[in-house]
């Protein structure tokens, strides 16, 4: 039966997904029923990670308490209860209110269930499960267009991955006994008694976290890492149009091969995982992402941007889930569901600021800069991992 847990794991990691692009994609039809402005978006988009942030924070001592199972089957049934509260909604304020519970339950599963697979399985199968994640990101849209097609908005949209959800929390609750097992198979395996993991237990407190050897560097790492990534997903199409001179429907579709490339990336890393280290795949992501930022400056326009920005993605697939499986080999299996909650926190602040401060250089420099910017958050990036891997070793 525990051999049942890792594909309801992999569910789960798409189900994580399948929200994340809804909001961009119904809110063409959200904002004119809504009678609100195209940029409020934004607005709603940065309520959500404040409370990815709040939760994620608070991942070690929920999870410590609770279990993992536990704080899985409450964090889905929280975004279960908020898809369906975005369903009901025909104002922005109510939407507004809805942000709550979505972006608390998301942040508890996004840390819970990544420090669960780093701790309990092979790097293989973190990268695959975040390839999934890209799976969810695609079908999500899909979902609303079948919605959209048939005449039942955007609503309808929500109420049927909210109805998905809830699904998967019941399946969640029946699975609680596996999680237990499997905790205890792990604890069996590196050699910890129930003893010592009692005394393990104990939260450790945000000053706690920070003054862990190393904790600064993977946080920094991690803030730069997501911010380049949202980055060149966010901007990538408005680089072509503004700078190489396409079309906005051109553009569109080029864009989307950012999210292909990671996406392909991932399930490709899978494979490599079995013969590299995690360390040395996020030197090779690095590399790879520098490749594509030095093609995407060379003055050859849509020729050389359209592959850059597609290499910039297969760069990226690494990064995430290599450092995050190497966090309890870094920090000791005891801190890794506190680390892990911070680093989710640093990813999120990294995403909520470091694509709107490029679109400050955009609107009042040049979008042309937009190499220039990744270029110099891979270094610093790169700077922080190295460092990291220093003080770990």
């Amino acid at each position: 039966m525990i051999q049942l847990l890792l594909p309801l794991i992999y569910i789960a990691f798409i189900s994580l997904g399948l929200p994340d692009s809804l909001l961009g994609a119904a809110w063409p039809s959200m904002y004119i029923e809504l009678a609100v402005p195209v940029s409020y978006a934004g607005a709603l988009s940065m309520m959500i990670a404040l409370g990815t942030v709040v939760s994620s924070l608070l991942s070690d001592r929920m999870t410590k308490w609770l279990g993992t199972g536990k704080v899985m089957v409450i964090s889905v049934a929280m975004t279960a209860f908020a898809l369906w509260g975005f369903s009901t909604c025909h104002s922005f304020y109510a939407l507004c209110f809805w942000t709550i519970p979505y972006g608390l339950g998301a942040g508890s599963v996004d840390a819970a269930l990544n420090n669960y697979v780093a701790l309990h399985y092979e790097s293989r199968h973190m990268s695959w499960l975040h390839c999934m994640w890209g799976v969810g990101t695609v079908i999500g849209p899909y979902i609303l267009s079948f919605a959209l097609y048939n005449q039942k908005g955007w609503n309808t949209g929500y109420l049927y991955i909210s109805v998905f959800q809830v699904f998967l929390t019941f399946i969640l609750l029946m699975s609680l006994p596996l999680w237990k097992k499997k905790e205890k198979e792990t604890m069996e395996r590196m050699g910890i008694t129930e003893e010592e993991s009692r005394e393990n237990r104990k939260p450790l407190s945000l000053k706690e976290i920070i003054g862990i050897r190393g904790a600064k560097e993977v946080f920094v790492t991690f803030f730069c890492y997501c911010g380049l990534e949202q980055t060149g997903m966010l901007w990538s199409a408005s680089y072509f149009v503004l700078v190489c001179g396409i079309s906005e429907v051109q553009a569109a579709g080029l864009a989307a091969l950012f999210f292909i490339g990671i996406t392909v990336g991932r399930a490709i890393n899978g494979f490599l995982t079995m013969k590299f280290t995690d360390a040395f795949l996020v030197r090779l992501g690095e590399g790879i992402i520098l490749g594509g930022i030095i093609l995407v400056m060379l003055p050859f326009g849509i020729w050389t941007a359209f592959p850059g920005f597609l290499i910039i993605g297969l760069g990226c697939a690494p990064i995430y889930p290599c450092i995050i499986h190497s966090t309890p080999a870094y920090f000791g299996a005891d801190k890794s569901q506190a680390i892990i909650g911070v680093q989710m926190a640093s990813a999120y602040i990294g995403i909520c600021a470091m694509p709107p401060l490029f679109g400050l250089i955009a609107n009042h420099i040049s979008a042309a800069l937009l190499p220039v910017y990744l270029l110099i958050i891979l270094a610093v990036m790169v700077v922080m991992h190295e460092r990291l891997l220093r003080k770990t070793r």
